[in-house]
């Protein structure tokens, strides 16, 4: 007998989908369709009996072809004559229980007459559920009412899935929103949600663990629940222990990390006390903070709310949240109070020596993304927007700076915390040449010369002098600079200072004349370019 199946695309296994797959279908609800006349003749009848599917199968012993969860429809061709006197009916539905049938359908027509009583015994025995098909319904009307019921219950899903996420990015834009997401997702869920510390110590939560009282909270309580209560808190406790990473360094949602015995850590996990639904979330954070969720049910729907909730979370309690941002924030505010630069830098997280970078992208002007996506490939979270370019504050020796595709680069020299203006100018030159010769990354000062046997207060005294005529007027002594590095090529310092060819033209000649000096002569330009270098 050939095997039908009309199981749906979310039962094919590949990969997990981004949205809840097909919720099962309550059997009570395909009971109640008048249009097929359905009747549960044996077997217990429960609300909360579901099916995921329906199969058709004449085969005396389905259990090879079942995944668990179907309501299976028979005609009862398969039944021989002597049925109802022997064991044939109780080996039958034993190995659709076995299989983890989730109902019997049997239809009276055209084999049978009435539903075999033998069947109805062995169903009551197995405690089976059992439908009556009537002759007027055939097994594709009884099919086509499940996807019906599954596609309305994947719509009610979907939906309630989409306002909790418009209910939690609401709360997370809240004045405060950790409480606010927590409130908002407990209530989504039916339960209680929590954010644990690092530490494991509690932060904040919101609402209350299905099935204790009103007064019932992780903690326990006092009262009926009490107990529940505190095993629910235990559970869910240890739970949080296991996704938390040993190092602290937590993983973002779907992620992992690493335990203390070197194994991997999960990014979540779930578990049942006391009848309740137990999950924990590891937040992106990098520091540790995990996500807790005591809910009455755990299907695709809650699960996807609830990592919402851990992504707004993660973002959060970010690293502005932690020590690291704390640090930073408090550098801010001594250096806005006066505080020297050598005071603060400790409290970036760097060492003694620093590199400024000044980027460009090749494409559109950079916005806060992408700008702290060059600063991480970068290893620093100091990111600056300013105009057309990316300012990186890094702290040299943390890693070797790189070409970063899809930028032009200028660095600094590595510099003290008091040389960080400087550094600064640097980069911007660097920058600019790096545009002028089409470079991804120029380095200021990457090939050290002569000039570096010269005393720098000697240097930078020779420097004043020389160039005392044009000091007044930055824009002649950037000009020189420029056309001094690119060889004297009009058109490339046209490109690196983003001015028209004549005013570069205009500049120089300018120069010449306030200097008194002839700038085709090389040795001219080599004393000029010495005296720039030290301005």
């Amino acid at each position: 007998m050939e095997e039908t199946s009309t199981m749906p695309d979310s039962a094919v296994p590949g990969p997990a989908p981004a949205v809840p797959p097909t919720p099962p279908v309550p059997l009570a609800a395909l009971l109640a369709r008048e249009d097929l006349g359905l009747r549960q003749i044996a077997g217990p009848r429960d609300s909360a009996t579901v099916i995921h599917w329906a199969h058709t199968s004449e085969m005396a012993d389905p259990y090879p072809y079942l995944l668990g969860g179907e309501l299976l429809l028979t005609a009862g061709v398969h039944v021989p004559e002597a049925a109802g006197s022997g064991t044939y009916f109780d080996d039958y539905v034993s190995r659709i229980v076995e299989a983890g049938g989730a109902a019997l359908g049997f239809g009276v027509a055209p084999v049978h007459d009435t539903v075999p009583r033998a069947l109805v015994v062995a169903c009551d025995d197995y405690g089976l559920p059992l439908v009556e098909v009537p002759p007027r319904t055939t097994f594709s009307g009884v099919a086509r009412a499940v996807w019906q019921l599954m596609a309305q219950a994947r719509h009610t899903e979907l939906r309630r899935v989409t306002e909790a996420q418009q209910s939690l990015a609401a709360a997370a834009a809240r004045p405060d929103p950790v409480p606010s997401v927590l409130r908002q997702l407990a209530q989504r869920v039916g339960g209680r949600a929590a954010l644990y510390a690092p530490d494991g110590g509690e932060v904040a939560s919101a609402g209350r663990v299905p099935g204790v009282g009103a007064g019932g909270s992780l903690d326990g309580g006092s009262g009926s629940g009490s107990s529940s209560g505190s095993e629910v808190s235990e559970a869910l406790a240890g739970l949080v222990a296991v996704v938390r990473p040993a190092t602290g360094n937590g993983s973002g949602a779907g992620g992992g990390g690493v335990s203390a015995g070197g194994g991997p850590t999960p990014s979540s996990a779930s578990d049942t006390a006391a009848g309740v639904h137990l999950a924990a979330y590891a937040l992106g954070t990098g520091q540790g903070f995990v996500l807790g969720v005591a809910a009455p049910r755990r299907d695709p729907g809650d699960h996807t709310i609830a990592s919402v909730g851990a992504v707004l979370l993660s973002l959060l309690t970010g690293e502005h949240q932690s020590s690291t941002g704390a640090a930073r924030s408090s550098a801010l505010v001594r250096l806005l109070l006066g505080a020297a630069p050598e005071e603060v830098a400790p409290l970036l997280g760097g060492g003694e020596r620093w590199v400024v970078v000044h980027a460009r992208p090749d494409g559109p002007a950079p916005d806060a993304v992408t700008a702290s996506a060059l600063g991480a490939a970068l290893g620093s979270a100091l990111v600056d927007v300013d105009g057309d370019v990316v300012r990186v504050l890094v702290a040299a020796g943390r890693r070797e700076l790189a070409v970063q595709p899809g930028w032009t680069c200028g660095a600094s020299a590595p510099v003290g915390p008091h040389e960080w203006a400087s550094a600064d100018t640097q980069a911007a030159r660097a920058l600019s040449r790096a545009r002028a010769t089409r470079t991804r990354l120029v380095r200021h000062g990457e090939h050290p010369g002569l000039a570096g046997l010269v005393p720098p207060d000697e240097a930078a005294a020779h420097a004043r002098t020389v160039l005392a005529p044009i000091t007044a007027n930055p824009a002649l002594t950037e000009t020189l600079r420029t056309w001094l590095s690119l060889h004297g090529s009009w058109d490339r310092t046209a490109v690196a200072l983003s001015v028209h060819r004549n005013t570069v033209r205009q500049r120089i000649a300018r120069c010449a004349t306030l200097l008194s000096t002839d700038l085709d002569d090389p040795d001219v330009r080599m004393e000029l370019w010495f005296a720039l270098r030290q301005a």
